[in-house]
């Protein structure tokens, strides 16, 4: 509890008044919705895997009730008990754990299944990052939703220096084309509207796809080979796993090919909306580093 906090309390008891006055706790979501809770919450479920990273983070792993399947960072998240994927909610086991906050994936999560835990009376927090600021921001709000303000505090204010001591050192470095691979089959890659493309922009990459409507467009390979990028970057099945870069070596006319620029880059540090994307952005930067090299 923060000093300001112990503060208020105590004066609130020499006034006589009851605790609840100072307990609740408001923040607005990337929904635009304010959430409010009575006092912090100490029974929380994460419909995503980076919600449940970003609660570990912001100091709020004790508080956890459950996650969804693939929550799997840190470790302590694999105890979890499951509530279903991110796309397929198990309702029945969310509201047999009464929980006190519900964190929901606005773009991930069904939509539906999500407005009847809010019309039976959970709180939800629909989180949805889209900017490296976001990160921080989320951490925050879920630092003062928890009663852990001062863990989550120190997580966004590293995550913001790290961020920007990238930002001021690739500011003037040369252009690099990139594509990203998100997926293999079908073939997807991200639009300038997705974090990953801020971390490209951070890293003086240009998304070769970045002006598609879609925040996670499907494409064809016969796509790849007309941007013809300087550099592809995928992600991956796994930590250590590359084999999505391996078919794109049939493809000789590709400047990318040419010049040795296939890049892996683990998706937990690069694919989930958490303080690991300064990892996987520095490991970006040092890619592009080595395709400017090669040029």
């Amino acid at each position: 509890m923060t000093f300001r906090r112990t503060m208020l309390i105590g004066l609130v008891m020499l006034l006589g008044l009851p605790l609840s006055a100072i307990a609740r706790v408001c923040v607005q979501d990337d929904a635009s919705q304010r959430v409010c809770l009575e006092q912090p919450a100490r029974r929380i479920i994460a419909l995503s895997p980076g919600a449940t990273e970003l609660l570990f983070a912001a100091g709020a792993g004790e508080q956890l009730a459950a996650a969804v399947s693939f929550s799997d960072y840190p470790p302590a998240a694999k105890q979890l008990p499951r509530v279903g994927s991110y796309q397929r909610l198990d309702l029945e086991a969310i509201v047999a754990l009464k929980p006190d906050l519900i964190v929901a994936w606005r773009s991930g999560n069904p939509m539906g299944d999500v407005a009847r835990l809010q019309d039976m009376g959970f709180p939800v927090y629909i989180s949805e990052p889209r900017q490296f600021e976001d990160v921080s921001a989320t951490l925050e709000r879920f630092g003062v939703l928890a009663g852990t303000e001062s863990a989550a505090q120190g997580a966004a204010n590293g995550f913001r220096a790290g961020i920007a001591a990238l930002r001021e050192r690739y500011a003037d470095a040369a252009p690099v084309t990139v594509f990203y691979q998100v997926w293999d089959d079908p073939l997807m890659t991200v639009n300038d509207s997705h974090l990953i493309s801020e971390a490209i922009r951070i890293c003086g990459g240009v998304n070769v796809f970045g002006d598609l409507d879609a925040l996670a467009p499907r494409i064809s390979r016969e796509a790849v080979l007309e941007k013809n990028p300087q550099a592809i970057v995928a992600g991956g099945m796994g930590e250590d796993n590359p084999a999505w870069l391996t078919p794109w070596k049939a493809f000789p006319s590709l400047l990318a090919v040419q010049k040795g620029n296939l890049f892996f880059v683990a998706p937990s540090t690069l694919q989930r909306p958490t303080p690991q994307m300064l990892a996987g952005t520095r490991t970006l930067c040092r890619h592009l580093d080595s395709a400017r090299a090669r040029h």
